[in-house]
C-alpha cells in the first residue's frame, strides 16, 4: 500500500543502513512485508546499493529498489554548512518507481520507533503530511524564509513545516515537484534552510498541509542544551527525551553516529541501534560502512 522514501549519499550510508533497520523494526513482521523501501542517491556505488538491497531483505522488507537521480535544476545551496545536494532529491521520487499509492518520506538523520503509517489515514488528494518546525515554528518569527513576512504580512505567523517527514499519494508528487521548482525559481531571495524554504513557500501560496502530530518529528534537543540554553527560548514543550515519540529526528550539524556528539539519551538509543546494524552488515559479509563526513 506505501513505500518509505529515503535520500542517501555516500556520507550517509551507515545512517541510511541504520534507517533501513529502525523502519523495519517500527512494523510487525506482516506489515514489513507488504510495505515497499525505496532508495534514491546522487552517487552510492553499486556495491552500496547492493548492501541496502541485502539488508532491507534480510530485515523483512517485501519490495526494494534504488535508483539514481539528479536535483532539481532550479535548486539552491544557501546553507551548505553541513547539508549537501542530495537533501534536494525527496522530491524525484516518481508514481513509476514508487510503484505504490502513497510514499513516506524519512530523513535518514532520524530514529523511528513507531509505525509511520497512520497520517496516511487522514491525508485527502492534494494534501502533503507534515509536522511542524520545532526550531522555527511560525513564518516571520524565525530565520526561515528571510523576508518572506515583510513581503507578504499576511503570512506572518502561518506554520512553517520540517521537511525531514513527508506523507504523501503518488498521485500528488508531480504537483508537489513543480510547486517546489515554482518556489525556486521565482522565490531565491527568501531561501535559507534549502529544500525546506522552498517547500513551505508552495505549501504557504499554492499547496494544501494536513498537520500531522509532532511525535511523528521530534527533534533530539539534549545535544544543543549542552552548548547553550537557546533552545530554552525557541521550544515550548518539556525538553525531555519524548519516549513516546514516533521519531526522533537530530537536525543540525552533530550526528550520533559521530564520536564527537554528545551522549544524550537519545542519542544512546540511536547507537545501540547502530551496533546492532552492524551486525545485520557483518553477517551479510559486507565491510563495516565507516561515513566520510556529513550532509
Amino acid at each position: 500500500m506505501y513505500a518509505f522514501g529515503l535520500c542517501v549519499d555516500r556520507n550517509y550510508l551507515t545512517p541510511g543502513l541504520v534507517a533501513v533497520a529502525a523502519l523495519a523494526d517500527s512494523l510487525t513482521p506482516s506489515t514489513r512485508r507488504g510495505t515497499a523501501l525505496r532508495v534514491l542517491t546522487l552517487d552510492l556505488t553499486p556495491a552500496h546499493l547492493v548492501l541496502l538491497a541485502h539488508l532491507a531483505k534480510r530485515v523483512g522488507f517485501g519490495s526494494f529498489d534504488a535508483a539514481r537521480r539528479s536535483p532539481l535544476r532550479t535548486w539552491r545551496m544557501a546553507d551548505s554548512s553541513y547539508i549537501s545536494l542530495t537533501t534536494y532529491l525527496r522530491f524525484e521520487f516518481t508514481p513509476a518507481f514508487i510503484r505504490r499509492p502513497y510514499l513516506i518520506y524519512v530523513d535518514a538523520d532520524t530514529l523511528v520507533r513507531g509505525d509511520l503509517a497512520a497520517p496516511l489515514h487522514d491525508l485527502r488528494h492534494g494534501e502533503i503530511g507534515a509536522v511542524h518546525d520545532e526550531f522555527n515554528p511560525t513564518v516571520g518569527e524565525s530565520p526561515a524564509l528571510p523576508g518572506a513576512a515583510e513581503r507578504w504580512p499576511h503570512l506572518r505567523g502561518r506554520p512553517y513545516y520540517n521537511a525531514g517527514l513527508l506523507w504523501a499519494r503518488t498521485s500528488d508528487l508531480a504537483c508537489l515537484r513543480a510547486g517546489v521548482r515554482r518556489a525556486l525559481s521565482a522565490h531565491r531571495e527568501h531561501i535559507l534552510h534549502n529544500d525546506q524554504d522552498a517547500l513551505n513557500l508552495w505549501f504557504l501560496h499554492h499547496g494544501h498541509v494536513r498537520e500531522a502530530d509532532p511525535t511523528y518529528n521530534r527533534f533530539e534537543v539534549g545535544r544543543f542544551l549542552e552548548r547553550g540554553d537557546w533552545v530554552r527560548r525557541v521550544v515550548t514543550r518539556p525538553l525531555r527525551p519524548d519516549t513516546g515519540a514516533a521519531v526522533v529526528h537530530f537536525v543540525g550539524p552533530e550526528k550520533p553516529w559521530q564520536a564527537a556528539c554528545p551522549p544524550t539519551d537519545d542519542v544512546r538509543e540511536y547507537r545501540a541501534l547502530l551496533r546492532r546494524t552492524m551486525r545485520h552488515v557483518r553477517a551479510l559479509g559486507a565491510a563495516h560502512p565507516e561515513p566520510t563526513g556529513m550532509r
